[in-house]
């Protein structure tokens, strides 16, 4: 059985006049199968795709063109015959087959529901303002959803973890991996001799907003672990360039939208949404960290510097939410033609950015303050709408 060859380049052999071509894809079953197996030939052509799914054809095919040009019928099994269809074989099977970290992928299904939701908005051509209200809808909604699946990382790492188990000496002394968060006063001998060993016996890390900026590592592994996830499929999907160079075809009402120039090729709006989304995750945290030591400064007799630095974090921290929001409310893109342009700036700017404002919230609540003990549940904006 011989290897399928690349698809020879060339115009079709012979100078007859086009005629028309049926064409008849073979799509397999998720057991995979070979293009020989399919087509009934030990001799096929991939003419489309790549090694993680293309399509095949019989070698003596390569030359028909569903659009015209064909050699003569013949005969044989499988083959088209009496002038029946050509036959094409879809080989999708390594798109099941990979490394084991595609399977993280589905921390990045609730996403794919939102552009799923975009996809199946119904036609309106004569509603163009509709249809673009439609897009910056779903895109809050996605961005939402970061802001949510991020802030139940805070509220399990944070809030359950480092303010209320760390700073309850019963909890704390049924994990004892949370004794150097606690005061020596909790710390059993065995548990305290640990916390010697690590350098933190003298309760450094036991006030409240110090065991906040450590938790808060949780969430930001989170962040990061979808920056990579988004990356890689940015990378291998949205970033590949379409096969048609040159310039962009006039737009064609009836023609279908998968068969517009810019349809498969969103690497400049995925990337600006990758950083937004980023930024959001990261300001997120920046918040929950915030909220309770602005909570503590701001009360009657509290430290009246560490009062207006929170007060200029917060402007700050407005400030990035507001530049984040209007990132993703800016136009989408254009289907009718490729955009090959990126937004460098933007894209490095704004993740770094909430990323140095997620590190200065973290120096200000890791702040000194003796007086400052965890009680019930960590303070944040339910209990101010309370």
């Amino acid at each position: 059985m011989e290897r399928a060859q690349e698809r020879p380049s060339g115009q079709p052999a012979g100078g007859r006049a086009p005629e028309p071509v049926d064409l008849e894809l073979l799509v397999h079953g998720v057991g995979g199968t070979t293009p020989e197996e399919m087509l009934g030939e030990a001799r096929t052509v991939r003419v489309a795709g790549d090694d993680t799914a293309a399509v095949f054809r019989r070698a003596e095919d390569v030359s028909e063109d569903v659009s015209g040009a064909g050699a003569g019928p013949r005969g044989g099994p499988g083959a088209r015959g009496g002038g029946g269809p050509v036959q094409e074989a879809y080989v999708w099977c390594n798109l099941t087959s990979g490394d084991a970290g595609r399977a993280l992928w589905l921390l990045l299904l609730p996403f794919m529901v939102v552009n799923l939701a975009h996809w199946m908005r119904p036609a309106a051509p004569a509603r163009p303002r509709a249809v673009r209200l439609y897009g910056l809808l779903v895109r809050l909604i996605a961005l939402t959803l970061t802001v949510l699946l991020v802030a139940a990382a805070c509220e399990v790492a944070l809030d359950l973890v480092a303010w209320q188990c760390a700073g309850a000496r019963g909890c704390a002394r049924r994990h004892f991996w949370l004794a150097f968060l606690t005061p020596d006063a909790a710390q059993g001998p065995g548990v305290r001799r640990w916390a010697e060993l690590l350098g933190t016996s003298g309760g450094w890390w036991a006030q409240p907003g110090r065991r906040l900026a450590l938790a808060a590592l949780v969430p930001g592994g989170l962040i990061l672990l979808l920056w990579y996830l988004s990356h890689r499929t940015w990378s291998a999907y949205e970033s590949h360039r379409p096969l048609v160079q040159g310039p962009d075809p006039a737009p064609d009402p009836d023609d279908s939208a998968l068969a517009r120039p810019g349809f498969w090729y969103g690497r400049r709006l995925v990337a600006r949404l990758r950083a937004a989304h980023t930024a959001a995750g990261l300001l997120t945290i920046a918040a929950a960290l915030a909220t309770p030591a602005l909570r503590f400064d701001h009360r009657p007799g509290g430290p009246g510097a560490l009062d207006i630095l929170g007060r200029l974090l917060t402007a700050c921290l407005l400030a990035g939410a507001g530049v984040t929001v209007a990132a993703v409310c800016r136009r989408g893109r254009d289907e009718h033609r490729v955009d090959q342009r990126l937004d460098p700036h933007l894209l490095r700017q704004l993740p770094l950015g909430a990323l140095t404002l997620l590190l200065l919230t973290a120096l200000y609540t890791g702040w000194s303050r003796p007086d400052w003990h965890s009680t019930g549940r960590l303070p944040g904006p339910r209990h101010s709408a309370a």
